[in-house]
């Protein structure tokens, strides 16, 4: 199951998350999703735990918990909508 985990701290790092979610269980991966400019943390990021139960259990226990001086916001991530890749046209007139 594919966790989002969102309100991170800049000062967490993969190896934080690791540990944190794998007191639930086995973890998979951990990705913190990084500006592609600056390389700076965006403030999220994805774990991937294979069993779901362990998953959920993280989810319910780390959803409102504080890591680094931020409250989490713990979720089952949603796929990305088909077809979005950013970087389309914004405004401008079309006939």
């Amino acid at each position: 199951m594919n966790v989002y985990v969102g309100n991170l701290s800049r000062q967490v790092t993969e190896e934080d998350l690791r540990q944190a979610f794998e007191a639930f269980g086995k973890v998979e991966s951990v990705n913190i999703i990084k500006d592609k400019f600056t390389g700076e943390p965006r403030g999220f990021g994805f774990v991937e735990m294979p069993a779901k139960a362990e998953a959920q259990s993280a989810i319910n226990e780390l959803n409102g918990k504080e890591l680094k001086e931020q409250t989490l916001r713990v979720n089952e991530a949603r796929p990305r909508p088909e077809g979005r890749r950013g970087g389309g046209r914004r405004g401008g007139f079309q006939k």
